[in-house]
């Protein structure tokens, strides 16, 4: 499986699995059975238990593709609201464990979304042999509404131990130094956690050292150097945001 480096915003390169074609076109196989359940229900609901089929024997054709749009747009933006609403996923993106990302690191925004939503027009053109071309040609399968808006779809597959996660081991009386903790995010504590245990790994002190002040400059903070060291205080720092967070494990 081939891995992309995404630069975070914290201009760090962290590695990730891109996902597979087949795993993306089995997350499209899923997404469209569940819009095609979606218009069965629909129309059913609309002709059946409603019985409103009678108000368009009296509309002219185009009114009665109108009205066919309306009940099925729900359909058409399917992708770009859950992916929004989801953080780049989809239910089918979900079940089958994929991601969209913004390949600069930065949280993809709806303009991002719509941006591959567009796309999704030409990339479904001759059932949908532009897109997949465009995956199995490109360096980091991506279809063309990827490579417009510099987004790519990573897979959440890997294998994964509590030291390539957020969650650390604290004690039942563990307490806290830091409150400020609570302003970081999840993803914000797992770039902090990955590149600190890297840094640690290979003794690489001016990682340490950055990542040190960046963590103080974001929470304001001012550390007696005396009192704890660079280490010693990013240690803690991932200890209190699982106390704060409840994410003992």
């Amino acid at each position: 499986m081939s891995q992309i480096a995404i630069n975070t915003s914290q201009n760090v390169n962290i590695n990730f699995n891109v996902a597979s074609v087949g795993d993306r076109m089995i997350a499209f196989i899923i997404d469209f059975v569940i819009k095609i359940a979606y218009a069965i229900a629909v129309f059913y609901t609309f002709f059946n238990i409603l019985d409103l089929g009678y108000i368009l024997s009296g509309m002219d054709q185009w009114s009665v593709m109108a009205v066919y749009i309306i009940l099925l747009f729900p359909t058409v933006v399917y992708p770009v609201v859950l992916e929004s609403l989801m953080e780049g996923q989809t239910p089918g993106k979900k079940i089958m464990k994929i991601r969209v990302v913004k390949i600069d690191g930065y949280q993809a925004s709806f303009g991002d979304y719509l941006i591959r939503w567009v796309f999704r027009i030409i990339d479904t053109l001759f059932v949908g042999v532009v897109g997949l071309v465009s995956m199995i040609i490109s360096k980091n399968n991506q279809r063309l509404g990827d490579i417009a808006s510099g987004t790519a779809v990573i897979s959440l597959k890997n294998n994964i131990n509590i030291s390539h996660t957020i969650l650390e081991n604290i004690k039942e009386d563990y307490i806290p130094t830091f409150p400020q903790v609570i302003a970081l995010s999840d993803n914000d504590m797992r770039i902090i956690k990955d590149n600190y245990l890297k840094a640690l790994r290979v003794d690489d002190r001016q990682i340490i050292s950055k990542l040190s002040d960046k963590i103080k400059s974001i929470l304001k903070l001012e550390i007696d150097p005396t009192k704890m060291t660079e280490r010693q205080f990013i240690g803690v720092i991932i200890k209190d945001y699982n106390y704060y967070t409840g994410r003992d494990n």
